[in-house]
């Protein structure tokens, strides 16, 4: 999928003292993609954005932005990003129309080419009704909307969110991440989340971060291998004695769940499939479903970021 290299990030690690926050993490973004940097709290996802956004310098390792050096160049890098932070940084007494203002003079767009600026970063954000209303009196969710055209005002070829649906109803949540999905047409963003479903809905790639280091980097599509389970679902019109199911090849133990469905354990390399669905038609079972079990990727992430493995969860397809 590769397009332009728009961020590289080298070899970074970040110290508080003797606490190590980010362990030699490196990691690529891409234009066109929406990367979900994923973490429990404490994991150093905070940590990494800031030192991206170019508020906190890295203990060692290399940031590119673009084609300039987050360090040597820090002017240019930060001219090819944006930022929301966890909390937006807005004005209440302001109105839409005079922050979007300023943030445009801020970000150093002539004069004359403000309010052209202005109104596409609102037209992006489902904001153009907004422009004469006070932030202060905006609901949490068209707050969070004015805080993404902030970052993208100055059409970065990157943008870097974190935790940008944090506090918003299920309405405002899906509204955002359309948003999000938008964005990602024109630039390319950096998702900082801890919420999973957040990863689901709007990235094409994922990154787990746990205690500083990198555990996962992995296509959306790419996590199916990681999803998967040793473990058959199966359903039949005459359900038969589990004895029956245990005595076939490859299979390790099989349960009846709370559905009625019978999960089925197998072998990692032998698949039973062929073998149920053969005999299940040879003693009339009446087979009416029969699909791999798929672990959920709160599973992934929990036995990713915890020293014990998660418990499985049955059922869940």
């Amino acid at each position: 999928m590769a397009g332009t290299v728009l961020a590289e990030v080298q070899n970074l690690s970040r110290y508080y003292g003797s606490l190590r926050a980010v362990n030699d993490v490196s990691f690529t973004v891409h234009q066109g993609e929406i990367l979900g940097f994923l973490g429990p709290n404490g994991a150093g996802k905070t940590t990494t954005m800031q030192i991206l956004s170019g508020n906190l310098a890295p203990s060692s390792g290399r940031v590119r932005i673009g084609d300039h050096d987050l360090l040597a160049e820090p002017k240019a890098a930060k001219r090819a990003l944006g930022y929301l932070p966890e909390q937006p940084p807005l004005y209440r007494d302001l109105t839409v129309d005079e922050y979007l203002d300023y943030c445009a003079a801020l970000h150093r767009i002539a004069r004359g080419r403000r309010r052209e600026a202005r109104e596409a970063a609102k037209a992006k954000c489902g904001l153009t009704d907004t422009g004469r209303r006070l932030i202060g009196n905006l609901s949490k969710g068209y707050q969070q909307r004015v805080g993404i055209a902030q970052a993208i005002i100055h059409l970065p070829p990157l943008v870097i969110l974190d935790e940008p649906t944090i506090g918003l109803d299920p309405i405002q949540i899906r509204e955002i991440r359309a948003l999000i999905r938008e964005l990602g047409k024109d630039h390319a963003v950096i998702l900082s989340t801890h919420i999973l479903p957040e990863v689901q809905a709007t990235c094409d790639r994922v990154q787990i971060i746990s205690k500083g280091n990198l555990v996962l980097s992995d296509t959306i599509d790419g996590l199916a291998r990681h999803l998967k389970s040793a473990a058959l679902l199966v359903a039949f019109r005459q359900t038969p004695a589990i004895e029956e199911i245990e005595r076939l090849p490859g299979v390790r133990s099989a349960a009846v769940q709370e559905d009625g469905r019978l999960r089925v354990q197998h072998d990692p390399g032998l698949d039973p499939t062929e073998h149920i669905v053969r005999v299940a038609t040879e003693r009339n079972w009446g087979l009416k479903e029969i699909a791999p079990e798929r672990a959920s990727l709160e599973q992934i992430f929990v036995e990713l970021t915890t020293t014990e493995p998660a418990a499985p969860e049955p059922g869940n397809a």
